[in-house]
């Protein structure tokens, strides 16, 4: 009884200081807005480790999306960039690859892909491509770039603007056939003038492995300078030939040809090695994801019990006081 007298008396005595007309959000500071104020000083922290958990839900939500996205365009071209490999091989067969040939107007034709969240293929491509620059450049030679993919053609443009001759993009947009690549290979030859054509390319492995590829495309006379001088070119009158062409018209099909195979097969290594990047980053990012919300949920749960310990040692403080 006497200790219930006591704790009416000191209520009493504190009741009228701390009791005020004023509502409570009044005394907030005016720079928070009314509906975004806090419900106490301690709920801020536990608040904001809330809605960076939930951002990070949603992200790993759209990363695991995503990785099942290009799953599923890997499995369809993947069949058809293994098919494509056999368009150009006869061509190495019967008229050799060399890379290290050495001649006076190069094109570099690098394929890159239109989108971004893929790893590091479209900057292996970019690195390929300048280094072949700097390997192809000189006092009497010319150095022209030749671009497909929007990635690659930001790269570029920063320091070899005056070497871009034409830039494709969106090529991806919708699914390629040999048709479609066939047009663009004309194209290019239409509007560049070239010795060696050297297509750069990312070659799909596996799923998380690509291999940094160049393709060397020479042009008729060169293909007969350099393969009289190797002796291959006598391998051609071992077929016959019907309609009276020449080897110099031949050799002319058989470049344009050979082009027009190798970029097909290049964009579908490439398209494949994309989807495979993409896939393998997203997957890293869902995992990683993943690993933030433990460690967020650690944090939320830290910061909960340290608000509850809080409040529980103030109230046994204020019991004790008024007891005293």
């Amino acid at each position: 009884m006497a200790m219930a007298a006591a704790l009416r008396r000191e209520g009493r005595r504190f009741a009228s200081p701390l009791i005020s007309s004023q509502p409570i959000t009044n005394v907030r500071s005016s720079l928070i807005p009314e509906e975004h104020v806090p419900l106490g000083a301690r709920s801020i922290s536990t608040q904001i480790v809330r809605n960076r958990m939930k951002s990070v839900k949603n992200i790993q939500k759209i990363t695991k999306a995503m990785k099942m996205v290009a799953a599923s365009k890997l499995r369809l071209i993947q069949t058809r960039a293994e098919n494509s490999r056999g368009l150009w091989q006869p061509f190495t067969a019967l008229l050799g690859d060399t890379p290290s040939v050495d001649v006076k107007k190069n094109v570099i034709v690098t394929i890159s892909s239109d989108k971004g969240l893929c790893g590091g293929i479209n900057s292996t491509a970019v690195k390929v491509s300048r280094a072949i620059n700097r390997l192809t450049s000189g006092p009497d030679k010319e150095t022209k770039y030749v671009i497909l993919g929007e990635k690659a053609k930001v790269q570029l443009i920063r320091d070899s603007k005056k070497s871009i001759t034409i830039c494709m993009t969106e090529l991806q947009r919708n699914p390629l056939n040999y048709t479609q690549v066939s047009v663009l290979a004309d194209d290019i030859l239409k509007n560049v003038e070239y010795d060696a054509l050297r297509i750069v390319f990312n070659k799909f492995q596996s799923v998380v492995s690509f291999i940094p590829t160049m393709a060397t495309v020479l042009s008729p006379e060169v293909v007969e300078r350099e393969t009289e001088s190797e002796g291959k070119l006598g391998d051609l009158d071992s077929y016959e030939i019907e309609g009276g062409e020449t080897k110099g018209e031949i050799l002319q099909n058989l470049s344009e040809f050979q082009f027009s195979c190798v970029l097909f097969n290049a964009v579908m290594e490439n398209a494949c090695s994309e989807q495979g990047a993409r896939m393998s980053a997203m997957d890293s990012s869902s995992r990683n994801a993943g690993d933030m919300l433990d460690r967020l949920t650690l944090t939320y749960n830290r910061t909960r019990q340290a608000s509850i310990t809080t409040e529980l040692t103030e109230i046994i403080s204020g019991a004790a006081a008024l007891e005293s």
